[in-house]
């Protein structure tokens, strides 16, 4: 499975609007697609945003579904700089676990 980490600043003047765009953004992205996103605001830092994919089976589609959906809903016009994405994969094995 591909998991999507996708992070950018907001201007906090627009922060309302920015966060009402986007979760729009991620209801028509999840319609399409079957992923749902999640979006996070860093805790110290509320200028900087993150949106959470998890469990991509098809990241070629998905990929293109939110590209496609970024540019409908025009999310870069409350973006300040770039919107930066990073995709993980997979879960790693053989983790410690904790023993009660």
């Amino acid at each position: 499975m591909n998991h999507y980490y996708i992070y950018y600043r907001v201007a906090e003047q627009s922060a309302k609007e920015a966060e009402q765009l986007i979760r729009s953004m991620q209801a028509r992205l999840a319609c399409r697609s079957g992923v749902a996103g999640r979006l996070l605001v860093k805790r110290d830092d509320p200028a900087l945003w993150m949106e959470i994919y998890e469990s991509v089976a098809e990241p070629a589609r998905f990929e293109h579904l939110l590209r496609q959906a970024v540019d409908e809903f025009d999310v870069e016009m409350f973006v300040d700089g770039s919107r930066k994405q990073e995709c993980f994969v997979g879960e790693i094995h053989g983790m410690a676990s904790c023993r009660l």
